[in-house]
């Protein structure tokens, strides 16, 4: 049976034979097609992981289109404020959306005065990368695999906790979609941002957390913090030593950052087809490549058709969870 890497490396390859004949020859207005500087809106704050993965493949892309990509960064609301202002740009290629798991797929479920449905809001341009979350403890944790950790929350209804970057975001979402495929009941801890829940963790004033593999790989290397098992179904290489959650008892588990890009609804599909091969293209260069690697993540480069099949799961997948926990942002 194919492996999740295979099949996504069967997506990124036809993806990229499906781009090269969607761009020949290009109707005119696609023809001077970046003829001025593009806006790339990432609805995360400045510095944050995301923020780091749209900046460098914003500047594989200035090199492949000749034109800049000016990132833009608004992380009010959750990263609603900034989708819902670049759903309302023209469509006409050069207004651009770091789309990923957030703002695209939870954030409509999980906010009441989300105003717009990102699944039809914009066109999906592509799939650009996924990465692993990882469970950590610190030091001096007396769990050395994840098996221990869920032992120990079977027998100790709420009696650890855990941290996340906050309310909603994909480190919270990752723990309790762990939690309700092992039938935990744990205390949950909300920061704001990854940071400061990394830094009570290495204290010692929380059990674990699920946190994306650049926010703690310091840590993981100097010894302060131990990595029990990754959340996508195939083991990074980053950690090939870590197993999955999944090869830990619980085949069905599945949690990833990832990231996209998706422009207005109703961008010329000859557009779409030019930013998605400058964005395929852009993920090949060594930067870029170096960048992912330290995420761990795993290139895609799929069709928009396909990353549009991909959100409608991930929408469904993340709505079911925050009905059945409860979930608010309250």
């Amino acid at each position: 049976m194919p492996t999740r890497r295979t099949l996504l490396a069967a997506t990124y390859a036809a993806g990229v034979i499906g781009a090269t004949i969607g761009l020949s020859p290009a109707p005119g207005h696609a023809e001077a097609y970046p003829d001025r500087p593009i806006r790339l809106i990432v609805p995360y704050a400045a510095g944050g992981g995301t923020d780091a993965i749209a900046r460098v493949i914003a500047q594989g892309m200035t090199e492949q289109l000749g034109q800049q990509l000016i990132v833009d960064n608004n992380g009010t609301a959750g990263g609603n404020v900034a989708t819902a202002q670049a759903a309302k740009a023209d469509p006409d290629g050069y207004t651009l959306l770091m789309a990923n798991q957030g703002p695209m797929t939870v954030n409509p479920h999980l906010f009441k005065n989300v105003k717009i449905d990102p699944l039809t809001a914009f066109d999906p341009v592509t799939l650009i990368a996924e990465a692993p979350l990882v469970v950590v403890v610190p030091e001096g944790s007396p769990f050395t695999n994840l098996q221990a950790l869920i032992d120990q929350a079977k027998s100790n209804p709420g009696g650890l906790t855990y941290g996340s970057a906050g309310n909603g975001s994909a480190s919270h979402l990752a723990t309790l979609l762990l939690a309700q495929t092992a039938g935990l009941d744990m205390v949950h801890v909300p920061y704001k941002g990854a940071g400061p829940a990394i830094t009570d963790l290495i204290g010692g004033r929380l059990d674990f957390m699920v946190t994306t593999l650049p926010s703690v790989v310091g840590f993981l290397n100097s010894g302060k913090a131990k990595p029990l098992a990754v959340t996508m179904q195939e083991r990074s290489a980053r950690l090939p030593e870590v197993p999955t959650i999944a090869e830990s008892g619980f085949p069905d588990y599945l949690a990833a950052a990832w990231y996209g890009f998706a422009v207005p609804k109703g961008t010329p599909p000859e557009i779409v087809a030019k930013l998605r091969e400058a964005t395929v293209a852009a993920t090949k260069t060594d930067t870029v490549k170096r960048s992912l690697d330290v995420e761990g993540a795993v290139v895609i480069g799929n069709t928009p058709e396909e990353f549009a099949s991909f959100m409608q799961g991930e929408s469904k997948r993340w709505a079911e969870l925050i009905k059945s926990t409860g979930l608010t942002t309250d």
